[in-house]
């Protein structure tokens, strides 16, 4: 399927964040599948997560995950900046092209000079079922780039366990048929991107199993508050079944309460909540560019009345030496 290189002539550029959601995502379906006996498909991006490498046993007996990558193209040049998951159905083999278009739509909004590149899956090397998948996403990108990670490397390994296909058409056996090439790459990295990379490195346990940076500090204190959260739920749910059974006498303040806090809950999850919460978020994106440029043109008048003064001074001062002579 991928035995020849890539003829294209692109040059693409991956950026750390892509490798590092791929791994969390695999690393979180591994873990649900361990704990709970079941492959699922689905799970959210980002996050920092280097350790999604398994042996190859892990990754026999795990599911694989798919996920679109996104980013921009200039002339030649092909970057690829972020990364969503995808819901993937093995047994019709077909994707969740609902959930593919209202990811789209969101990234859209957010990030509109970001378009869908290509997919993303894991593995050792491409499979001729990872071709349906990929003409699947042909109506999106014409020619859809394919990032495979292998998670099954050698911890000696130095080079990264990444590899990027492109499709092409050939001629097989007297028949044209499209194949997975290779393609070369380079990494990229912004400043924010080398920092996050650098404080994920040294994300390791030490002193008897206690996190050694303040991000682990705050995903543990994120831990706790949801631990805990859980545990006043759980509490409410009992009281409110002890009630429900006639063991305590019935509260309506109280079943006010609850029910107040439950008609809450669908509205962070409507339509109409994702798009006031990305207008609100656009909004304070402007405020915030609006701040710069304030900033930038009172700079800009400051430099120019230096600019004019020194000017005038030194036209006064050639006037009067013209006036001696």
């Amino acid at each position: 399927m991928a035995e020849s290189s890539s003829s294209s002539g692109l040059t693409f550029k991956l950026h750390p964040l892509v490798i590092l959601n791929i791994s969390d995502h695999f690393t979180r379906v591994r873990s649900q599948s361990q704990h709970h006996n079941h492959p699922t498909a689905g799970g959210c991006c980002g996050g920092a997560a280097a350790s999604g490498v398994a042996n190859s046993d892990a990754l026999e007996a795990s599911p694989r995950v798919y996920g679109c990558v996104i980013g921009s193209q200039r002339g030649r040049t092909v970057e690829i900046f972020n990364s969503f998951e995808l819901l993937y159905d093995s047994s019709t083999n077909s994707l969740d092209r609902a959930f593919l278009e209202k990811k789209q739509e969101l990234y859209k909004k957010v990030f509109p000079n970001f378009y869908i590149l290509g997919w993303y899956s894991i593995g050792t090397e491409a499979q001729e079922s990872d071709m349906l998948i990929h003409r699947a996403l042909m109506d999106i990108n014409e020619s859809p780039v394919y990032v495979l990670l292998n998670p099954s490397i050698n911890h000696a390994q130095k080079d990264l366990p990444v590899t990027i296909y492109e499709s092409e058409l050939h001629v097989i056996d007297g028949l044209p048929q499209l194949i997975f090439v290779r393609s070369s790459y380079n990494i990229e990295t912004v400043e924010a991107e080398r920092i996050s990379v650098e404080h994920v490195a040294h994300l390791k346990p030490s002193d008897g199993g206690s996190a050694a940076t303040q991000l682990a500090a705050h995903l543990t204190g994120i831990h706790s508050a949801i631990k805990m959260l859980n545990s006043r739920i759980r509490v409410l749910h009992q009281y409110l079944l002890a009630m429900q059974k006639g063991e305590i006498p019935c509260e309506n303040a109280l079943l006010r309460q609850v029910s107040s806090l439950l008609r809450r809950l669908p509205a962070i999850e409507s339509e109409k909540f994702q798009d006031d919460f990305l207008m609100e978020y656009n909004d304070t994106l402007l405020v915030t560019y609006l701040a710069m440029l304030t900033s930038t043109s009172s700079a800009m008048n400051e430099l120019v009345d230096k600019i004019n003064t020194a000017y005038d001074r030194h036209s006064r001062r050639g006037g009067r030496s013209s006036a001696f002579i």
